[in-house]
């Protein structure tokens, strides 16, 4: 079986030629370029609160309103780190992914076509 029959699933698109394509290559560089440095900094602030947890109980334990102390907060944190990540990946998304993608997907669907 030749590259492009195996690659093409029946589409008449040759995959393993796009993902060699400079549009390609362009849109895999701009994705990692938010995902690598995001996941680092997100896993960086998580062991983070991890280790504070597990080694300055005293700094957790300060009181920062009532019963509500610096850990719990920290803690909380998480979690809209975790919303305000996904909400800045859609708008990132939106405005550098999306655009090429539905360029090589209609170069693609052209070609089908052809």
């Amino acid at each position: 079986m030749s590259t492009t029959e195996e690659s093409d699933l029946g589409t008449g698109i040759d995959f393993e030629k796009e993902q060699d394509s400079e549009e390609f290559r362009e849109l895999r560089k701009t994705h990692r370029s938010f995902v690598f440095p995001m996941a680092a900094i997100f896993l960086l602030w998580y062991f983070a609160y991890v280790l504070l947890a597990d080694y300055a109980h005293e700094f957790m334990s300060i009181k920062v309103w009532g019963n509500f102390n610096v850990g719990l907060l920290l803690g909380l944190l998480q979690f809209v780190s975790t919303f305000g990540i996904t909400a800045a990946y859609v708008s990132y998304s939106n405005k550098k992914l999306d655009p090429k993608a539905t360029a090589i997907r209609k170069r693609l669907e052209a070609q089908e076509g052809e």
